[in-house]
């Protein structure tokens, strides 16, 4: 459900309700459509830990297998559902200066079943954890934000072991991608179904993936990706890192601006923009830097416009990717 203004009960069940019937005909039984509505009225009703028979007790059955039966044995298409809620996301919040958002959140899992699991990176932890991750991408306008795709990342723990993706029921052609190439996917899905976007926002898993800024650019599009403190920089006086650039520039260069509401009020940093000389993509290209006010902590971010854009427009673009860190907590 889209994250955005508040609405009355009566309205979001209507949204709700003419939502199954826009993706009803995916689901070819009564029986499973129905289920479908039961399901996801559990999801939406905070049960706090939702699972299978946490979910069937919401709807009052007694035990989970019907839920079970939806989730592996039903016949329905996810990519179809998909298309279908993505559609409906871009019409409800759909407006100019949309920003596509990627970013990746892991689970934590016990054992070595589940599909993709490995100890791997989780920001969910904040350190390498056993866990299964996903990379997500949302649509973010000023009416909202809502999420438009999902691909689970297989780490090639799995990808090199056909048995063990057999017995997990992993497609049999299914092969390694890197995150930014799951990206480039999701993103490439999108704006071929004609999600129009002005912007796209990720951090520096996907920033600091060159293939990624070059397809973007050359499909016109404006980013404000983050990159590491030590990502090598391309200017006028030579290639730094990033970190070594903004240390050097002088007072003058920088330029209060908010980044919009957080939980305390009003986010304010100190921004400043310098240019690049990415000679071989077209457009404009900075290098974006955020300096905390109060600690000095930096943070950096490669940007792109097709034409030349103010400070604040990037500024904005950069806050988008916070918006979906308030959607993992709402899918909680």
């Amino acid at each position: 459900m889209a994250a955005g203004h508040s609405i009355d009960s009566d309205r979001l069940l209507g949204e709700f309700e003419g939502l199954l019937d826009r993706i009803g005909g995916r689901f070819s039984r009564v029986e499973t459509r129905r289920r479908v509505r039961s399901f996801l009225l559990g999801l939406m009703a905070g049960l706090g830990r939702a699972n299978c028979w946490t979910l069937a007790e919401q709807a009052g059955e007694a035990n989970p297998h019907g839920m079970q039966r939806l989730l592996a044995r039903a016949v329905w298409d996810a990519d179809e559902v998909r298309d279908d809620l993505r559609s409906y996301v871009v019409e409800r919040l759909g407006t100019g200066g949309a920003v596509l958002v990627v970013d990746e959140t892991g689970d934590l899992k016990k054992g070595s079943h589940t599909v993709g699991v490995q100890r791997q990176y989780t920001g969910t932890a904040g350190r390498i954890e056993n866990a299964q991750v996903a990379v997500y991408l949302a649509y973010a306008t000023d009416r909202g934000h809502a999420f438009i795709d999902r691909a689970l990342y297989l780490p090639r723990s799995w990808t090199e072991d056909r048995d063990r993706c057999a017995a997990a029921g992993v497609p049999e052609q299914t092969g390694f991608a890197t995150k930014p190439a799951l990206a480039r996917q999701m993103l490439t899905r999108a704006l071929d179904a004609d999600v129009t976007a002005t912007w796209i926002a990720a951090d520096e898993v996907y920033g600091n993936d060159p293939a990624l800024r070059k397809e973007l650019a050359h499909r016109g599009l404006g980013y404000v990706l983050a990159v590491a403190k030590d990502h090598r920089i391309v200017t006028g006086i030579g290639t730094r890192k990033a970190v070594e650039l903004a240390v050097r520039l002088p007072d003058r260069a920088w330029q209060q601006v908010c980044a919009g509401a957080g939980s305390k009020g009003h986010r304010y940093y100190d921004w400043a923009l310098l240019d690049t000389t990415d000679t071989d993509l077209p457009g404009r290209h900075w290098l974006l830097v955020r300096r905390n006010q109060t600690t000095g902590e930096y943070a950096f971010y490669r940007a792109h416009a097709p034409s030349p854009v103010p400070l604040a427009a990037l500024v904005q673009v950069a806050a988008r990717r916070w918006h979906v860190e308030i959607g993992y907590t709402q899918c909680i």
